[in-house]
C-alpha cells in the first residue's frame, strides 16, 4: 500500500499528453492550444476610427469643407486636402492624408461643412495599423486555455480552425450485481445505479464527452469483456468490483486483458482500494463501488489525469489554507479527505463521512485533507484543503 503522494506522483509519472488536432473555432472552448499561433494579419490590418466623427488633416484650422463619407466597410479611400474633413464612423477606414479624427459631439454644422468646437491633439482617435498585434507577431502560446475572449481574437484573424491538444475519449464501467437502473421500480436487496452518472457529468462539466456507459454483474467473464470494450478509449474509469470479496472480479479480469499494473491500494480513507494501471497507451482507473469513494477517487487522481492529457499541465491538487474551526481526530494512520463547509477561509467539518454517503458531499464545497501521520489537528490550526462544487 502506497502513500497518497505516491499515488499521485506515479499517476502523474505514467499520464502523457495526448496529441495535437486540428478544430474548428467554434468547437475550441475550453481546449488547450497545441501550438504557437502567429498574427497571420495586423489588427487592424488599416487605419480606422475609433468614434463616430469626422477625419481632417491637423493644421490648426477650426472651419473645414465637407467633402465624403466613410462608413465601416467602405472600401473607398477619399482624398482628402487640408481645410477638408470626411464624415466618419467608428471602425471605418480613416483616408490616407488625414491624420485626426474630431468627435461629432466637437463640432457644430456649417453651411459647407463643420466648424470645429474643441480641437482634438495630432493623431487623436486613428487606430493605427498592428495597434492591437503587427502580422507575424507571436499571437499566443502553446498551453493556452482557450476561452471566450481567445475565441473572439483568433477569429479577428479569420482564423476557421486552430491546434489544440486533443481530448481523451472515456468510457465508463459500472460493475455490480446489486445494481438496477432508475427506470424500474426498486426491487428488494438492489440499490439504484447512479455513479456512472455521477461520473459522466463530472467528465462533461470538464468538456470530455464519455464515449460509452458499460455495465457487468460480478461474474468474472462478463467483467473481462466489458473491459475489454472499455479498452477501445483512451481512458477507463471502473467503479467497484476492485476490493477483495469473493465476487470481485476486475482486478483479475484486468491482467486477463494484460493491462499492466501501476499500483493497487492507497493508504487513504475514502477510497483505499484505488487501482491505477496501463494498457499501452490506454489508462485504466478502477475505484471502489461506494459512491463517496468513487467521486472522491475521481476528484483527486482521475481528474487532474484527464486534465493533464489535454492540457500538459502537472497533476496537482492545488491545495489552499484555511483555518479549521473544530478539534479532530485521525484514529486511522491513513490520509483523510473530509468533507467540510470553507467560509472565508474558514474550514467547517460536515458530518455523514461514510464512503457510502453523499449527502455531505452534495453540501459541501471544500475537501480538508488530513495527514497519515499527524493523529490530532486543533481548533485555529493552519490547514490545507481543495475547493469543490464551486460556481
Amino acid at each position: 500500500m502506497i502513500s497518497v503522494s505516491e499515488a499521485l506522483a506515479l499517476v502523474d509519472q505514467h499520464t502523457q499528453t495526448l496529441s495535437v488536432e486540428m478544430i474548428p473555432l467554434d468547437l475550441a472552448m475550453g481546449s488547450t492550444l497545441g501550438a504557437d499561433i502567429s498574427a497571420p494579419i495586423s489588427l487592424p490590418s488599416f487605419r480606422q476610427s475609433s468614434m463616430d466623427g469626422y477625419a481632417f488633416i491637423h493644421d490648426g484650422q477650426h472651419e473645414l469643407m465637407l467633402i465624403g463619407e466613410s462608413k465601416a466597410g467602405d472600401f473607398q479611400n477619399i482624398l482628402i486636402q487640408k481645410g477638408e474633413v470626411v464624415r466618419i464612423f467608428t471602425g471605418a477606414l480613416v483616408p490616407d492624408q488625414a491624420d485626426t479624427v474630431v468627435m461629432q459631439e466637437h463640432i457644430e454644422k456649417t453651411d459647407s461643412g463643420i466648424r470645429i468646437l474643441k480641437m482634438p491633439p495630432k493623431n487623436s482617435n486613428v487606430r493605427a495599423i498592428g495597434e492591437q498585434i503587427q502580422a507575424g507577431d507571436l499571437a499566443l502560446k502553446a498551453g493556452t486555455r482557450i476561452n471566450v475572449p481567445i475565441i473572439g481574437f483568433l477569429g479577428g484573424f479569420g482564423l476557421k480552425e486552430i491546434p489544440v491538444i486533443r481530448k481523451p475519449s472515456v468510457s465508463i464501467l459500472v460493475t455490480g450485481n446489486e445494481i438496477q437502473s432508475g427506470q424500474q421500480e426498486l426491487e428488494a436487496g438492489k440499490i439504484f445505479e447512479s455513479n456512472s452518472l455521477m461520473l459522466k457529468l463530472a467528465l462533461e462539466s470538464m468538456g470530455v464527452v464519455v464515449k460509452q456507459v458499460l455495465t457487468a454483474s460480478d461474474n468474472q467473464e462478463e467483467t473481462r469483456k466489458a473491459i475489454e470494450t472499455g479498452l477501445d478509449s483512451d481512458v477507463l474509469i471502473i467503479s467497484g468490483g476492485i476490493s477483495v470479496g469473493d465476487y470481485d472480479f476486475v482486478k483479475e479480469a484486468l491482467e486477463k486483458n494484460e493491462v499492466k499494473e501501476v499500483f493497487y491500494k492507497v493508504n487513504q480513507k475514502p477510497g483505499k482500494p484505488f487501482w491505477f494501471g496501463k494498457k499501452d497507451q490506454k489508462y485504466v482507473f478502477a475505484l471502489p463501488g461506494n459512491p463517496a469513494s468513487t467521486l472522491m477517487c475521481f476528484l483527486v487522481y482521475v481528474a487532474p489525469a484527464i486534465q493533464k492529457m489535454h492540457s500538459g499541465m502537472p497533476i496537482s491538487l492545488a491545495l489552499q489554507q484555511g483555518t479549521l474551526g473544530t478539534t479532530i481526530q485521525n484514529n486511522f494512520g491513513k490520509t483523510l479527505f473530509l468533507l467540510a463547509k470553507e467560509e472565508n477561509g474558514s474550514i467547517e467539518l460536515l458530518p455523514k463521512q461514510a464512503s457510502s454517503m453523499l449527502i455531505s458531499f452534495s453540501q459541501s464545497n471544500a475537501i480538508l485533507v488530513f495527514p497519515a501521520e499527524l493523529e490530532e489537528l486543533k481548533a485555529g490550526e493552519t490547514i490545507h484543503y481543495f475547493p469543490i462544487n464551486r460556481s
